[in-house]
């Protein structure tokens, strides 16, 4: 019998124009319907799921356990996926993405035997922001979790507990710090195309503009831009 599939998509209020075009460019590719959700820290947090205390720091959403600025509401919250699906493969990624494939296809090259699959970049930024001035930061295994495969059912997810989401530094959620190394599988990369990083020989099924949108002031003329501000048009048609 197939595993139940489910996809997750974080969500910031700040970024609602790229959760729509990632949600949409899913939708459309899909040939088969698989539910897609949004990662909605607000629900998490009135559903008492979500209780890693946070405040603001120079108008920065700053999370208090890792004395360290968030870039986006789902930092750590994306983390709960597998806690939200319950069973079976669990998709999760970053709002900030273009799909341009059916996501079946990277489903279909999960691996049983994987706790959670992702592609392993190899990303070192030397620029000290991104997005809409946000920190940029760095840390081991930056960018694995942007786009994340999780085996819901592995005995080794069974540590990624609500308590240890709400209690570690992000930095060691971010370097799954719950697996061992041959538990986290590798995807190929043209499932996390890095936009202004990743090798542009790649043909990519997911672009992610992990720097900045196109709708953000010096990325408007990035890869991929055309494409995601017509997805955007097509969204809102």
């Amino acid at each position: 019998m197939a595993m139940k599939q489910s996809i997750w998509v974080g969500f910031d209020p700040r970024e609602a124009d790229a959760f729509a075009v990632a949600r949409h460019s899913i939708n459309r590719h899909l040939i088969t319907p698989i539910p897609v959700r949004g990662v909605v820290l607000t629900d998490l947090r009135t559903g008492g799921l979500y209780t890693r205390p946070t405040s603001r720091k120079d108008g920065r959403l700053w999370d208090d356990i890792s004395d360290a600025p968030m870039s986006t509401e789902f930092a750590c919250s994306r983390f709960m996926v597998p806690r939200l699906a319950k069973t079976g493969w669990a998709l999760f990624i970053d709002a900030d993405m273009l799909v341009r494939r059916d996501l079946l296809a990277l489903f279909k090259s999960a691996d049983s035997d994987k706790a959670v699959m992702v592609v392993k970049h190899d990303h070192q930024p030397t620029a000290t922001t991104k997005m809409d001035g946000q920190a940029q930061t760095r840390y081991p295994r930056k960018n694995w979790s942007s786009v994340m495969l999780f085996n819901c059912d592995h005995p080794a997810n069974q540590k990624l507990t609500p308590e240890l989401v709400n209690s570690v530094p992000g930095r060691d959620l971010h370097a799954f710090c719950w697996l061992k190394d041959e538990e986290i599988g590798a995807l190929d990369p043209k499932w996390n195309y890095l936009v202004g990083h990743s090798d542009p020989a790649i043909d990519p099924a997911i672009v992610h503009f992990t720097d900045g949108t196109p709708a953000m002031a010096g990325y408007e003329d990035c890869e991929y831009a055309d494409e995601w501000r017509a997805e955007l048009a097509r969204w809102a048609a």
